[in-house]
């Protein structure tokens, strides 16, 4: 049996975060499929949720960039999205005209408390399972 190159034992790690990481945004995907979400569109409900706790609260989207996995422009479609289905609304910074400010609505905060449990159980077993069955990833 050939010894594993450090390269190899690094590449081997990087395609199984890969690995994980698609089984996991898959599985978030399928079920949250019913409620017309996918992981994408949760992950940004998520944020918004977690960054604003009050009501009327906003988040800049140049914030949200760095923090989901999407370009500027696939966020700024699925930010669209989520606007046409009342889930957030947007405004214009008044500060910097080019700033966009994005906020939770009443509906996209009741449908992320409804559908978080879901999203937190598959990380759980997805994700608790790898913990528990290794140290690594």
């Amino acid at each position: 049996m050939a010894v594993k190159t450090a390269d190899a034992r690094l590449e081997e790690k990087w395609r199984d975060i890969l690995s994980v990481h698609a089984r996991t945004m898959c599985e978030i995907d399928r079920v949250l499929h019913p409620r017309g979400l996918g992981a994408s569109d949760f992950e940004v409900l998520d944020i918004l949720a977690s960054e604003s706790l009050g009501e009327g609260e906003q988040c800049r989207v140049q914030n949200l960039v760095g923090r989901v996995h999407l370009s500027q422009s696939a966020l700024s479609r699925l930010i669209g999205r989520l606007e046409k289905d009342g889930l957030v609304e947007r405004s214009v910074c008044a500060e910097d005209r080019r700033g966009v400010w994005v906020a939770l609505t009443d509906k996209g905060r009741a449908l992320h408390a409804e559908v978080q449990p879901l999203q937190r159980e598959v990380l759980g077993r997805l994700l608790g399972q790898r913990a528990e069955g290794s140290s690594e990833v």
